[in-house]
């Protein structure tokens, strides 16, 4: 009894382990150069991953991996039993190791992720036997190199991307023919394959070229609808706040000296001097104009150096901070006391803000922004931010409606902004009401008193002579604070200048107000005058108007798709109150757009103008302007078009219906027109033909789209012969007619009668159609 049970329970164990051992395991790869390729392939992509999130994956992840890699290909018939045990407990280790940082990064789960796949993908590299273990390496790789993508933010990973396409594609092709079994073809020489596989070079190279070209083309004109946008949105990990936050002082990193911190809140000039209006020298690093006041009797410059980079929809100002009472030399926030805390929830990294009072239309635009180097604690943002994703608890909001954090903005910060942005429609903007709210009145539409008189006849008097200074010989009346806004902005920039020097203008004394010395005495002054000049002569005829300092969109680059700024784009200009409206900018500096970006009604290839944009700037300016003009009339076109199709499925089950219906219409027809296309050049390639030649390529086009094509390989005569066993005796009778009379002409030289062919050809077509 004993004996039969240890039988029972032993034999089927025994049979399976000698079948284990014995049988080979199926699709076992032994080409070493695609084992070499792969590998190469997963290295990139490590590194990718290293380059783009500066990470050290590769110092321990490639070795282990060649390692890997070399002991599973010596290994690679064997059955491995306790090896993938190991491994499997190595993947359930990893697995719960990503649960855990993605429980405590809820932020950005990207890194995290990339780090679980090369885990994965290093201990996967043990257990390579088949070809198609290989490809999971590869599709491992190439999801590394997504997440790289996703987390660069330069150039640095195109070299990456260009060397993983240029290893990409001998390995797809090289595992090809090794599913063919060509690569265990026996008979020929090593010298004949060598010869064969370099002959393939230039084919990579056009190849490589060609998708390199396609790439770059399709992300350059890829419309950007709002409907791409997640509601995950990048932000760095939680930073903690010691302390109590009032949102009081700001912290500007450039007015800290020899260590004292104490009285950034109020030292406004970048230099020891702490009085509001003092001479003094800027600081070449940071913009004087980032601090609760600022000090205009500054001189000097910055030295350009990158401080951020974002990833916006559209092109924008990066507003951050206003100001709205005008001491004489410069600027100052006269409510820096009154400033809102705002807490987000302890499970979300989302804060909600107030939506301000106005009726006109708005669009979402989702900006992602990422510290290159050090900033105040002032978030820049689009106007009007409505969802804030930002690591800290909490954030303030002042009475100007800038942002404010607990902490300074260090390098490699992430956050991301929601702005409900207003359209400029100029029309609607011209009939606003002039019936300004008391408290708009109370504080933005203060002028020192010994300036004010002598400021509003001067601006009356640039109105009054619109008529025969007015540019471009416009009729356009100045009937509304839209247009005098308007007007003004652009009459300093014509009638002004900056002088070249930035040092060359000299300090204004202390009885001496800036607005009065630029108007009257210097006839200019530093860009930022400009803005403060402007907006002391609207509050001079009674439009409500205030200073807003920030960044200008930067340099776009069209290959990352983001905006690089820097210190040197940041400037101030005016801000322009219309009820009902809100605020709207005018920047009347010299060689600066009259309207900052704005949102025009449709901005889907916004991408592909900000590419227009850098190349137009190569081009001669007549090429330019007739460019512009052309092409953008047809992308308004198609982008009203577009975002009208869009539009439909936001009005209901009827809406969406409406575009199925038209989506489906616009893809036969396309489909119906691409056929046709296709019929009208074969036709026009057949008449270019020869006579015999053309009728001969028609019945071969005409039988291959019934399913009988001709293989290359075939000669004209063993087609005819085979077609008595696909066609009726008829039919075969023709084509082997035709075929008869091509192979004479083309290698016998004789006249074929192409009357009668042609006759028994279209009387075989119409029997067949019968």
């Amino acid at each position: 009894m004993f004996n039969l049970c240890r039988i029972s329970w032993r034999l089927p164990v025994n049979r399976y382990w000698r079948h284990l051992h014995s049988s080979p395991l199926m699709e076992v790869e032994d080409s070493i150069t695609i084992r070499v390729l792969v590998l190469a392939l997963v290295i990139v992509g490590i590194l990718a991953t290293d380059i783009a999130a500066q990470t050290k994956f590769s110092f321990w992840a490639i070795p282990l991996s060649v390692v890997g890699v070399i002991w599973s290909y010596y290994h690679r018939r064997d059955a491995n039993v306790s090896v993938k045990f190991c491994i499997a407990i190595g993947m359930l280790v990893a697995l719960g190791a990503f649960l855990g940082r993605l429980l405590g990064e809820l932020n950005d789960t990207r890194l995290g992720l990339a780090e679980l796949l090369v885990q994965l993908q290093v201990l996967h590299s043990f257990d390579m036997p088949r070809r198609k273990d290989l490809g999971y390496s590869i599709t491992i790789a190439l999801i590394l190199l997504g997440v790289a993508a996703t987390l660069s933010q330069t150039f640095e990973l195109a070299p990456m991307l260009m060397l993983f396409l240029a290893i990409a594609l001998p390995t797809l092709v090289i595992d090809y023919r090794s599913r063919l079994g060509l690569e265990k073809e026996k008979g020929k020489s090593e010298k004949i394959k060598v010869k064969k596989l370099s002959s393939f070079l230039p084919y990579y190279f056009l190849l490589f070229t060609l998708i390199v070209g396609l790439g770059l083309v399709i992300f350059a004109v890829m419309p950007r609808f709002p409907g791409y946008q997640l509601r995950t949105f990048p932000v760095s990990s939680p930073i903690e706040v010691k302390g109590g936050f009032t949102g009081r002082s700001i912290i500007n990193p450039g007015y800290v000296r020899q260590g004292n911190a104490n009285n950034q809140g109020n030292n406004s000039n970048g230099t020891a001097e702490s009085k509001n209006g003092k001479p003094g020298q800027l600081d070449n690093t940071f913009y004087y104009g980032f601090n609760s006041q600022i000090n205009q009797n500054l001189r000097g410059e910055m030295k350009p150096k990158v401080v951020m980079r974002v990833r916006s929809q559209v092109e924008g100002f990066w507003r951050v901070l206003a100001f709205d009472r005008y001491t004489g030399k410069g600027w100052e926030i006269s409510r820096n006391e009154q400033v809102l805390t705002v807490k987000r929830s302890p499970w979300s990294y989302q804060i909600f803000l107030n939506p301000p009072a106005i009726n006109t239309p708005t669009k979402e635009i989702v900006q992602t922004y990422t510290l290159v180097s050090d900033l105040p604690n002032l978030i820049p943002a689009m106007s009007y931010p409505k969802e804030v994703y930002f690591p800290t608890p909490m954030i303030a909001v002042d009475k100007e409606g800038s942002l404010r954090s607990p902490v300074g903005l260090s390098s490699d910060l992430t956050y991301t902004i929601i702005s409900d942005v207003p359209y400029r429609d100029r029309t609607s903007l011209g009939k606003a009401s002039t019936n300004y709210p008391q408290n708009i009145k109370n504080y933005y539409l203060q002028i020192p008193p010994e300036i004010a008189e002598k400021v509003r006849q001067r601006t009356e008097e640039i109105l009054a002579n619109y008529n025969r200074e007015r540019v471009g010989k416009s009729e356009k009346s100045l009937d509304s604070a839209y247009e005098k806004a308007l007007y003004l902005a652009q009459y300093l920039k014509q009638n002004y200048s900056i002088p070249e020097n930035p040092l060359g203008l000299p300090y204004l004394s202390d009885k001496e107000d800036l607005v009065e010395t630029f108007l009257f005495k210097q006839k200019g002054g530093y860009p930022d005058h400009f803005s403060t000049v402007l907006t002391v002569m609207l509050r001079s005829i009674g439009i409500p108007a205030r200073l807003v300092a920030g960044f200008s969109s930067g340099e776009f680059n069209p290959f990352t798709g983001m905006y690089v700024v820097r210190n040197t784009d940041a400037y101030a200009m005016t801000e322009v109150y219309f009820p009902k409206h809100g605020w709207f900018t005018f920047d009347p500096i010299p060689n600066h757009p009259l309207i900052p970006p704005s949102i025009e009604e449709t901005q889907t290839f916004s991408v592909l103008r900000q590419f227009w944009n850098w190349v137009a700037g190569w081009l001669p300016s007549p090429v330019t302007g007739l460019l512009n003009n052309v092409f953008g009339a047809i992308f308004s076109w198609i982008g009203k078009a577009i975002a009208q199709f869009f539009a439909l499925f936001s009005q209901g089950w009827l809406g969406v219906l409406t575009g199925l219906i038209l989506a489906t219409t616009t893809a036969f027809l396309s489909w119906l027109g691409w056929v046709q296309w296709q019929k009208w050049l074969k036709q026009r390639t057949f008449r270019k033909l020869p006579p015999m030649e053309s009728l001969y390529q028609q019945m071969l086009q005409t039988l291959a789209e019934k399913g009988f094509s001709k293989h290359p390989a075939q000669t004209p005569l063993e087609y005819a012969s085979v077609s008595y066993q696909h066609h009726s005796q008829a039919t075969a009778e023709v084509i082997d007619e035709i075929c008869q009379a091509y192979n004479s002409w083309r290698y016998g030289g004789q006249a074929p009668n192409l009357k009668q062919l042609r006759q028994r050809w279209q009387e075989m077509k119409k029997a067949n159609k019968n």
